[in-house]
């Protein structure tokens, strides 16, 4: 329910609602919900299923050996990437990048993302991407701003491409992005009840239950260090 109590949830949903209705009418257009999560390979989600009373199902508490290369945990960026046809069909993919090792600049990865989705949309054949996030400081920060402002005017002076509108939500308002019960779904799906599983095997789960192809891992760049200069 889009409960409207705290100041500034309103006027935020309404824009939103408005890009909905935009992207509904053109079908050139693509509307992106988009989020960060975690794939853990310890932590179980709660689940709920039907068993029998003499075989009860049970989830084994998982741990991490000492030389065991993987992270515990795998960060991954996605859109829920829907569009309407000339007739009103909708239609709706989620696109995924997990990301090589942990995302100390959000920034960066931020940017990188983007990047690949206008790339994405570029390719189904669409002109603008109504893009819908939270307002994270690294998706509010100086530097996306900065980058979406400079790549929107490059595509307005080249008169091709796909430009990027972004609609930030309220501060702790999940229930306005879809995609969130997604990350819900899909962690119940891809859950090992019986055995701790690889990286590998958990990126492949999560791509098999959201029907995406597996692509190259976002790579976090190495800090620059900046050697201090002598003095003549």
């Amino acid at each position: 329910m889009d409960h409207q109590s705290r100041p500034g949830v309103y006027a935020k949903k309404a824009r939103r609602d408005r890009l909905i209705r935009l992207a509904q009418r053109h079908p050139d257009w693509l509307l992106g919900f988009e989020d960060e999560v975690w794939w853990s390979r310890l932590a179980h989600p709660a689940l709920y299923a039907w068993q029998e009373d003499t075989q009860p199902l049970r989830l084994i508490e998982q741990t991490v050996a000492r030389d065991d290369p993987d992270p515990k945990a795998l960060a991954c960026y996605g859109l829920l990437a829907r569009c309407w046809d000339t007739q009103g069909q909708r239609r709706e993919d989620l696109w995924l990048r997990f990301v090589e090792g942990r995302p100390v600049s959000a920034v960066t990865i931020d940017i990188d993302f983007l990047t690949w989705c206008v790339q994405q949309a570029r390719a189904c054949g669409k002109r603008a991407v109504l893009l819908i996030w939270d307002n994270a400081s690294w998706h509010d920060s100086q530097i996306v701003r900065a980058w979406l402002r400079q790549h929107n005017r490059q595509v307005k002076q080249c008169g091709q491409g796909v430009r990027l509108i972004a609609c930030y939500l309220p501060t702790k308002s999940p229930w306005l992005n879809p995609i969130e019960p997604k990350w819900l779904h899909g962690k119940k799906r891809v859950a090992e009840p019986a055995r701790l599983l690889s990286a590998q095997e958990l990126e492949d789960r999560v791509c098999a239950a959201f029907g995406c192809p597996r692509e190259p891992h976002l790579i976090q760049p190495h800090p620059t260090v900046q050697k201090s200069k002598k003095a003549a």
